[in-house]
């Protein structure tokens, strides 16, 4: 097959993936990258039809071959970090679990927030002594913090309200972490981190990084027509606190 084929066969499934995330989920905030990376294969594939690398001077064709090595080696690196953390589970009595939020509709918790908090009842369930916490503030498009929108599913399904804590100020993975730390001795106190499988290595290396001492991840699960949407973008969450000094490798 031609590199003109690729990147055309490249940039119809990332077009179809991107309209598949609109239809299925109504989910427009990864299109347009999506779109981008379409359009650019595209693109490519217009430049392979009239030869243009090869017209290229030597030195750059070398330069464009180990920039595409090193890209594509740094990401493969990073997808392997965040594929390790579907495996993390723990069934040890912990002390406490932090369930970390996500979107929060009028009606009840996202998807990818109703994974988590049914994995969170499951070990609440199984560890009558575990208390919760539920960590996430309120978004501008919420009706109210995530927190509070966890207490009341877990409430309903069954979970006694004293044993869930409330932290309702943090906006992201790095806060949902830091702001918990004020309800438990995180030098003593064992915590298990209940995310995404896919958000587990990022956000179990954000919890070591912020001095939890005796920390697991407790992966649950997601959609599989998503999830490639969403290692897509862990990715790039990755990137970013790893930029800032959250993570390390």
């Amino acid at each position: 097959m031609s590199w003109k084929l690729l990147w055309i066969l490249f940039g119809g499934l990332f077009l179809l993936y991107a309209l598949a995330m609109i239809v299925f989920f109504g989910d427009t905030s990864f299109f347009s990258i999506l779109l981008v990376i379409s359009i650019t294969c595209f693109i490519f594939a217009y430049f392979s039809s009239i030869h243009l690398y090869s017209k290229l001077p030597s030195l750059l064709q070398k330069c464009i071959v180990v920039i595409a090595i090193c890209a594509i080696g740094i990401f493969l690196f990073v997808e392997s970090r965040i594929a390790s953390g579907f495996a993390y589970d723990c069934d040890k009595d912990l002390d406490y679990i932090i369930v970390l939020g996500a979107q929060i509709h009028e009606d009840g918790p996202s998807v990818v927030l109703k994974y988590r908090l049914d994995t969170a009842k499951s070990y609440l369930d199984e560890h009558p002594n575990a208390k919760c916490i539920l960590s996430g503030g309120k978004g501008f498009n919420e009706p109210y913090s995530e927190a509070k929108g966890m207490q009341k599913y877990l409430v309903e399904n069954g979970i006694d309200e004293s044993r869930c804590i409330l932290e309702d100020t943090s906006r992201d993975t790095f806060e949902n972490l830091e702001n918990s730390k004020e309800f438990l001795d995180i030098d003593n106190h064992s915590v298990g981190i209940i995310s995404n499988n896919f958000h587990m290595f990022r956000a179990v290396s954000i919890a070591k990084t912020v001095g939890y001492k005796n920390v697991y991840g407790i992966a649950s699960s997601s959609r599989l027509l998503y999830l490639p949407n969403n290692m897509f973008r862990e990715f790039f969450g990755i990137i970013k606190d790893f930029l800032r000094g959250y993570i390390t490798f």
